[in-house]
């Protein structure tokens, strides 16, 4: 079973930066293709970010798209969103997932594990 934590979450002024990591604690993430959702209080987890196991195509939510990136390092076993340009809308617990599927990568029940999340908070 793959077990997932991020870390790297925290409180940020709006135009700020943040780079969050996701670490797998099993081998098998290299042939697992990675997503990153996100949840803000009182809305449903929505989709962010996904790459494939390879890191040879990455996917973007349009309301990120240009100010964050999703990559990966299959021989450390993480998973990386960074995120420049951050607005109030932002915030939410961010969450990483792992899916052995190969399409529809924005669709959360695609996804057979997931982290615990982690807080970004984007102050105005």
């Amino acid at each position: 079973q793959v077990q997932l934590a991020e870390s790297g979450g925290g409180l940020v002024q709006a135009g700020g930066s943040l780079r969050l990591s996701c670490a797998a604690s099993e081998r098998t993430l290299s042939r697992n293709n990675m997503g990153w959702f996100r949840q803000a209080p009182g809305k449903e987890r929505e989709f962010v970010a996904a790459i494939t196991w390879s890191g040879g195509n990455t996917y973007y939510a349009d309301s990120v798209k240009g100010r964050f990136t999703i990559s990966r390092d299959n021989a450390k076993r993480a998973v990386f969103l960074q995120m420049n340009s951050l607005k109030p809308e932002d915030t939410a617990v961010y969450y990483c997932a792992a899916t052995s599927a190969d399409f529809r990568l924005y669709l959360r029940a695609q996804y057979d594990y997931w982290g615990q999340g982690t807080q970004v908070t984007v102050s105005s």
